[in-house]
């Protein structure tokens, strides 16, 4: 390989990332002491910061009791607030479009009660044929819901034939010729299976223009790609914080909502006792009194240590900074690629996120047609300590996530696939 570890390794010298603040899992094979660790995409590793910090809040209720909601050093009344200006400033909202609640799906569903409201003809959800599958069941259930058939109003966007990924012009397309039919356009920011970046201010746009709402799933996008949610005039999104964001596994999710729909008492909500004004809550009043922000949107009150590590993870982001972190993905991903060019012609393997860096998060998928990707991905992990994510049947993406991940991470991704693929095997 022309790529060698010295050089991997120089490159690490000159361009080395946030590992530090990281704890890594120890390798089970290829004789290191650490795992390549490339499936950030699908649960980030643990930040250092994170256990100490969560046993404080523990320590708060051992010594505090019920008292700890007014008096533990970071009180569980108004903990959410702690993560607010941080969220906001990573997806570009401002601090009164963006709450942490909840889980991914739970807030579509929350978010579709206010933005998914078909009406005569326009009654279609926009989203994309390789959409994870939560968010297929959720529309499905979300039409079916308003009593309208999912086959039939669920519209799923396809690549070209002979294409992995979705052409934003082909998007564009159909919203300009059928979009006096849609209600929502829901995509991923960036596709889970293919890594793909859409584009999302030309496709929010275009929704816009047609008279549909444009909604994000941001699980691939929020903490990987620098995001403008307020500047685009995106409608709403949401985002789970276990990916890039390394907040532990089924850690809760942000939602953004602009701020022209704040405070629209037209538009209808599930409500809870967090849905209502601060001031108001221990009032114990029947009827809710909802404020101008997204926090109307709240239902119940915050789960204090699942919220820890989201504000820990969040305080990370806002040192670093996304625009830090995205040139050095580019740099990092790019590396990689160079490395899989040389490796991947005469195997069967194929890269399928687009190759252009400016359609892509730090995440390369790679198929493969001479084994199942479970089978790939375990022995990458067993026999040459490489830790991957595998979707069946045929996909293993890689992720060198910028915060952790290292060139030499990339030369060993590289040298595992060569040696698990002997050159023309078939």
């Amino acid at each position: 390989m022309a790529m060698t570890e010295v050089d991997a390794r120089r490159r690490d010298e000159a361009d080395p990332g946030h590992r530090d603040l990281f704890r890594i899992p120890p390798a089970e094979g290829g004789g290191y002491a650490e795992v390549a660790y490339m499936a950030g995409n699908s649960l980030g590793l643990q930040p250092r910061a994170t256990r100490d910090e969560l046993l404080e809040d523990l320590d708060a209720w051992a010594r505090l009791g019920v008292e700890g909601h007014l008096e533990a050093g970071r009180p569980w009344l108004p903990y959410h607030e702690l993560l607010t200006e941080q969220a906001a400033r990573l997806v570009g909202g401002l601090p009164s479009e963006t709450v942490v609640m909840n889980s991914l799906t739970v807030n579509l569903h929350l978010l579709m009660v206010s933005f998914y409201r078909p009406s005569g003809t326009r009654t279609r959800i926009v989203i994309e044929d390789a959409a994870f599958p939560s968010d297929s069941y959720a529309v499905r259930s979300q039409v079916a819901f308003h009593g309208l058939d999912p086959d039939a109003e669920v519209v799923r966007l396809r690549p070209r034939d002979g294409e992995d990924c979705l052409r934003t012009e082909d998007v564009l397309a159909y919203l300009r010729d059928e979009g006096g039919r849609v209600a929502l356009v829901l995509l991923g920011g960036v596709n889970y299976l293919t890594g793909e970046l859409m584009d999302i201010p030309a496709i929010t746009g275009a929704a816009r223009a047609a008279g549909a709402v444009a909604g994000w799933d941001l699980a691939h996008a929020a903490g990987n790609v620098p995001l403008r949610l307020h500047e685009w005039g995106v409608d709403f999104a949401a985002w789970c914080s276990y990916k890039y964001l390394n907040s532990g596994p089924g850690a809760l999710s942000g939602v953004f909502v602009h701020e022209w729909h704040l405070g629209d008492p037209d538009l209808p909500r599930f409500e809870g006792w967090w849905s209502t004004a601060a001031a108001t809550r221990f009032e114990m009043t029947p009827t809710s009194r909802p404020p101008a922000t997204v926090e109307a949107w709240q239902i119940s009150n915050p789960p204090i240590y699942a919220m820890g590590p989201v504000r820990t993870s969040l305080e990370l982001f806002d040192k670093v900074g996304m625009e830090a972190l995205r040139a050095r993905s580019l740099r990092l991903t790019a590396y990689l690629e160079s490395l899989l060019d040389e490796v991947l012609p005469g195997r069967p393997l194929v890269q399928v996120t687009p190759r252009d860096p400016e359609r892509r998060g730090c995440q390369l998928s790679v198929r493969t047609t001479a084994m199942g990707a479970n089978e790939l991905a375990r022995r990458l992990r067993h026999e040459h300590g490489v830790i991957a994510d595998a979707r069946q049947p045929d996909i293993v993406r890689f992720a060198p996530v910028p915060l952790y991940s290292t060139y030499d991470d990339c030369r060993r991704v590289a040298e595992a696939l060569a040696a698990i693929f002997p050159k023309d095997a078939s």
